[in-house]
């Protein structure tokens, strides 16, 4: 009688080390309750914006879901009304 092996392919080592320390990241609008989202305002916008005018994630910006709601909609109603661009410029 033939006894058949399978070998299982490895897996990688995890390696052994510290984890840096994480902060928190604190939404900006809940913190200073005198700043508020207006689509008016793009200087208060484009903080929110990479170089390529794309909008930054939650995760990234540190704000909470109610007000990255919020700046999405006034960056893409200052959008439509020319006061910041859709895309940065070609060149």
């Amino acid at each position: 009688m033939v006894e058949i092996v399978v070998k299982r392919p490895q897996r990688k080592k995890k390696r052994a080390g510290r984890k840096g320390f994480v902060r928190h990241k604190v939404c900006r609008f809940c913190a200073d309750k005198e700043m508020f989202i207006d689509y008016k305002d793009p200087r208060t916008l484009r903080i929110f914006l990479t170089e390529r005018h794309k909008i930054i994630p939650r995760r990234i910006s540190g704000n909470c879901a109610r007000h990255q709601r919020g700046l999405t909609v006034a960056i893409k109603r200052s959008r439509q009304l020319a006061l910041m661009p859709f895309t940065s410029q070609h060149g």
